[in-house]
């Protein structure tokens, strides 16, 4: 396992797409380029340097020379048009911005096999650009609201894991996890396994077949301050990648 205890020891760099909202502090209410302060900590506690990137069009090559890891993070629902299905009217929020600069993202990472933890809307995100599809609504589709109860609070649910998956290695076999989402993967893209199931089969979790390291989870890991394993997991092979890409 890599450390990066020691005082000393590079630590690596963690990339946090960011989305822009109009937001109030101290005498000002200007649009920013914000993000929950919840996923900057998680980097910190895991040992890496969140670098906050905003959705400012088409990424350039030379950010992700940058980087050595690549958090994509959650919020809204991406635009179906990129599955080739309709609208659902309960899609909706959409942030096309955020879509061009996030698949661009993910793009390059591919290109220079980044290691990548997909959180959310990331594990979405990661599906539709290797070619899956979403379920738009799941209380439609399931019949329940247990995956997002009440608007703006994270429930919390047990997650059964995949034996020999990197997720259950990482996790352990069951996890307690805080969902909110209302969307969830369809029709898994090619080259991703499921790792992780709710109790209604909704999958909870995938990951890349193969290398590089890419693990998306629906759940929010950076709601347990407690449980940071799955970005230590991103931090130790974002370690490995920056100390492999300077050489």
């Amino acid at each position: 396992m890599v450390s990066n205890d020691s005082e000393g020891a590079r630590r690596p760099l963690i990339g946090l797409p960011t989305y822009s909202e109009r937001t109030r502090f101290g005498h000002w209410d200007v649009n920013s380029a914000v993000l929950s302060r919840t996923y900057v900590d998680m980097v910190v506690r895991a040992g890496g340097i969140p670098i906050l990137l905003p959705p400012i069009g088409t990424p350039r090559p030379e950010l992700l020379e940058r980087l050595d890891g690549l958090a994509l993070t959650g919020g809204a629902d991406i635009d179906p048009a990129r599955y080739g299905a309709e609208p659902d009217p309960a899609t909706r929020g959409l942030r096309p911005d955020r879509d061009e600069s996030e698949f661009g993202l993910f793009e390059l990472a591919r290109v220079v096999d980044m290691p990548v933890l997909a959180i959310c809307r990331g594990l979405q995100l990661v599906n539709v650009a290797l070619g899956g599809t979403l379920v738009q609504h799941l209380p439609d589709a399931l019949g329940h609201t247990d995956h997002a109860r009440t608007p703006g609070v994270f429930g919390v649910t047990t997650v059964r894991t995949v034996p020999g998956s990197r997720v259950a290695a990482i996790a352990g076999p069951e996890v307690k996890v805080h969902c909110h989402h209302h969307q969830a993967i369809e029709v898994l893209a090619p080259g991703l396994t499921a790792s992780a199931h709710a109790p209604d089969g909704t999958i909870e979790a995938a990951e890349s077949t193969g290398e590089p390291f890419l693990v998306g989870v629906q759940w929010h890991p950076e709601e347990n301050s407690t449980d940071d394993r799955l970005m230590r997991a991103l931090v130790e092979q974002a370690t490995i990648y920056g100390r492999e890409r300077t050489r």
